[in-house]
């Protein structure tokens, strides 16, 4: 039989409000929060996730000011895995929150891959020190044995819903002896062991929301830190982690907010000097709603496969998260080291606008392409894609070629967001001539063939030199002159055609240099060829 932790507390928060001074308005926690940082010395902090599935926007946006807030003022960034509660542990999810770090460039310091002096850095591997913490405790008399049974319990609850009162558990083994509870621990009572909250708890400051407090004891009876199965509850394993790692700032969620009062308790009962903490504010979506992980997008791993680069994403989760002076800027990791500071994080939530996003990735695409490392491999993973979405048919074409993928990505860049939308339907005609119909041709001009061999051999007679953006728009420009009969829109329409099999796209000059001279005089001769075989067909029925 396992004994059960009593849930469901009421939400209480007394924010302590905005104060003026001589005629100047100041908030608490900007003067507070001022002070704290100027004092910022050995800084290390701590990204805690635990391994119950993939990293979220937010557990990434935590992870990121976490590390900037340790880079920027010289500090130590660890990661420890808190997989405590052993229910909720899904297998891999440790290995894919390590990794997603690293393609954001987050590498800590100290953790589990990573040795340092306070290890080991996941919380099962230190259940001897939380079961002496809480002996420590009970030794205190800050803590004590509790027997009660989950029927019990759930009979709490259902009486404190018949009142329709907040279930909490009444604190009733607070009042069993020493002998008692001796008795029923040689008798192997099951049991969990809870922690004594005090009344009228002080309040604390909090370096983004400023002087919180949280009479928790008013709403809550005293929760368990050690479980049943002989694993902490979080609220015990991260204090006691936070304290023997030498945490001195805790970075974390505004849900754990309501939780610090009872932390700060814990502090008190053991005698330790607890760290500061900043409580983040939460990410929502751009309309105020929350972010549901049935969204599928909220998952950083999305966001990789996806193909978006890591320093666009981390653009987008601090856009709107304030920490800097001014949100609107491209920034790349070491920027935002440089510029990032604590005191100007907001508290209101950080909406999230995923327009900005494609901007973002567009720009730091366009950054990484303008250097020799980042080009090469732009253009091998757009070599991989081709491969993927077409096959191999294109094994040892020229399309493959560094020359040619590198003019497209020239060409194109700033016009697309990932390098998949150049693999898409709108841009197929790069990797591969297109099937086109004679009706279609002369669906869009009865003169297409006099006028596709007119710009044929306006073309050719080009050098390769003169194949040009401007020279060739130029050539396309006379062709129509002489054709008067067919407008240069319609010109244009039909030449887009040939050349892509689609009606809307990049101008037509545009296609042909990219496409190079050789090919779209090859796209044309098809084109013209189909012309040709169409009319002998038709005179062949006349006879």
């Amino acid at each position: 039989m396992q004994i059960n932790s009593f849930g469901g507390t009421m939400r209480l928060l007394l924010k302590i409000p905005q104060y003026s001074s001589l005629g100047l308005h100041h908030s608490v926690r900007g003067v507070c929060c001022s002070r704290a940082l100027l004092s910022c010395s050995d800084v290390r902090v701590r990204f805690a996730p635990s391994p119950t599935g993939m990293l979220h926007l937010g557990g990434l946006r935590t992870a990121l000011y976490n590390y900037l807030f340790a880079k920027a003022h010289n500090g130590s960034f660890i990661i420890r895995i808190e997989d405590t509660d052993r229910t909720r542990l899904v297998p891999g999810s440790e290995e894919s929150l390590e990794e997603m770090l690293r393609w954001a460039g987050l590498e800590p310091d100290e953790g589990p891959t990573k040795s340092g002096k306070f290890g080991p850095y996941r919380q099962s591997e230190r259940v001897h020190i939380y079961k002496e913490k809480t002996q420590e405790l009970i030794e205190r008399g800050s803590a004590y044995y509790c027997f009660c049974t989950p029927h019990r319990l759930e009979l709490l609850r259902k009486e404190a819903a018949r009142r329709k009162e907040v279930p909490r558990y009444d604190n009733r083994c607070r009042q069993l002896s020493q002998e008692e509870c001796r008795r029923r621990l040689e008798d192997g009572v099951p049991h969990v062991v809870r922690f004594k909250l005090e009344e009228n708890a002080q309040p604390f400051t909090d370096l983004v929301f400023g002087i919180t407090r949280h009479d928790v004891a008013s709403v809550e009876g005293d929760p368990v830190i050690m479980k049943g199965d002989g694993f902490p509850t979080y609220h015990l394993a991260n204090v006691v982690d936070d304290h023997l790692m030498q945490i001195s700032h805790v970075l974390r969620g505004q849900e754990w907010l309501i939780s610090t009062g009872k932390h700060l308790m814990l502090y008190r009962a053991f005698g330790w000097t607890p760290p500061q903490f900043a409580h983040l504010p939460l990410l929502v979506n751009k309309d105020g709603t929350k972010l549901s992980k049935r969204q599928g997008d909220i998952f950083a791993n999305h966001f990789r496969e996806k193909g978006y680069l890591p320093q666009a994403v981390l653009n987008f989760i601090t856009f709107c998260g304030a920490g800097f002076h001014d949100n609107r800027k491209v920034r790349t990791l070491e920027d935002m080291v440089a510029e990032f500071s604590l005191a100007r994080v907001v508290e209101h939530p950080a909406r999230l606008d995923w327009d900005r996003l494609q901007e973002f990735q567009r720009e730091h695409l366009a950054r990484l392409f303008g250097t020799h490392h980042g080009q090469t491999q732009i253009v091998q993973n757009l070599r991989e894609l081709i491969v993927q979405q077409y096959g191999e048919r294109f094994s040892g074409s020229s399309i493959l070629l560094d020359e040619y993928i590198l003019k497209v990505l020239e060409t194109r860049m700033g016009h697309f967001t990932l390098l998949s939308d150049l693999v898409s339907p709108d841009f197929q005609y790069l990797w591969g001539q297109p099937d086109i119909t004679v009706q279609e041709l002369s669906m869009i001009t009865c003169h297409a063939s006099s006028v596709l061999r007119t710009v044929h051999k306006a073309l050719q007679d080009m050098s390769t030199n003169q194949f040009t953006l401007e020279e060739v728009g130029i050539k396309l420009r006379d062709v129509s002159k002489t054709h008067k009969a067919v407008k240069y829109s319609t010109l244009m329409k039909m030449l887009r055609f040939v050349l892509s099999g689609r009606q809307v796209g990049p101008s037509v000059a545009e296609m042909m240099t990219t496409l190079g001279q050789t090919e779209t005089l090859k796209r044309l001769i098809n084109a013209l060829s189909l012309l040709d075989n169409g009319t002998k067909t038709k005179d062949t029925e006349r006879r």
